[in-house]
């Protein structure tokens, strides 16, 4: 197992392109996807890679900026998000930052969702991420 890396550049064709294809695939509008934030300033680089492997599914999306990454993971609520942090808390015997949003619940866009994305991780981590403000998803 193991997810995609995307480049950061991307994240906003990646999120366009997973609400399309949720729109057209699930006419329930139920959660189609989340995504799941989580902040890995303390962790080393081959240990991040090592944990990707194990923990992520062929199906998911990695997308980072420097120590920050986003997984994009379809058809997973909220409650399966978290346990995909908790696999990562547990590989790196720590507890990360982390934030999760859904769509469509958090936003029916993709702008809504990295703001709702951004305000969460404002609030729940105390971190303003410059990237997402930078990058002009806004």
């Amino acid at each position: 197992m193991a997810g995609i890396h995307f480049g950061f550049d991307n994240f906003k064709q990646l999120l366009d392109l997973s609400i399309g294809l949720a729109q057209r695939l699930d006419e329930s509008r139920a959660e189609s996807f989340t995504l799941l934030y989580c902040d890995f300033l303390a962790v080393e680089q081959s240990v991040i890679d090592s944990s990707l492997e194990q923990i992520l599914r062929n199906s998911d999306a990695i997308v980072n900026s420097g120590s920050d990454y986003f997984f994009l993971l379809p058809y997973t609520d909220k409650y399966g998000a978290q346990i995909v942090k908790d696999m990562f808390d547990e590989f790196f015997a720590k507890n990360l930052s982390s934030c999760v949003v859904s769509y469509p619940v958090d936003g029916e866009n993709t702008n809504a969702l990295i703001e709702e994305l951004a305000d969460n991780i404002s609030v729940t981590c105390k971190k303003d991420l410059k990237c997402l403000v930078n990058f002009n998803l806004y």
